[in-house]
């Protein structure tokens, strides 16, 4: 079983000291994970961050590109100017908000399930599992 542990500002761990209180009480649930650390039993209500996505966007948007500098700079204009772009360029800011957001909370590794901005447990691809170990520990303070 991983530590809960709680998130503060700055990205400092520190020990779980919380009350009991029921899962679906939860007020916010994020999940950061990698398109290689896939994990289950997600709530249909929680933010889904694979920290990897940019990555493969830029492959994707590196894909076929020439090898010599300017042939490769007009094929990637040329692509700009597909009324897709707009979609990709959106994609870019969702994902590296994800990204941000990840870091703004000190994440340090995958997976993470994180609950109200404060309690994070690592490790667990279960999320289901994750929410009760939280909810376990919660308990276990009272």
């Amino acid at each position: 079983m991983s530590i809960p542990r709680q998130l503060r500002p700055g990205a400092v761990l520190l020990p779980l000291f919380l009350l009991a209180w029921n899962h679906a009480a939860f007020a916010s649930v994020e999940v950061f994970t990698t398109a290689g650390e896939p994990v289950q039993n997600v709530p249909t209500s929680a933010a889904v961050v694979e920290l990897d996505a940019p990555a493969r966007l830029d492959a994707r948007i590196s894909q076929d590109l020439p090898a010599d500098p300017s042939r490769a700079k007009q094929a990637l204009q040329s692509r700009m100017s597909d009324p897709e772009w707009q979609r990709t360029i959106q994609d870019y800011g969702r994902l590296y908000q994800g990204v941000a957001r990840a870091w703004m909370l000190g994440i340090e590794k995958v997976p993470a399930v994180v609950v109200d901005s404060q309690y994070v447990v690592y490790g667990e691809p279960d999320v289901g599992r994750a929410l009760e170990e939280i909810e376990q520990a919660r308990g276990d303070q009272r």
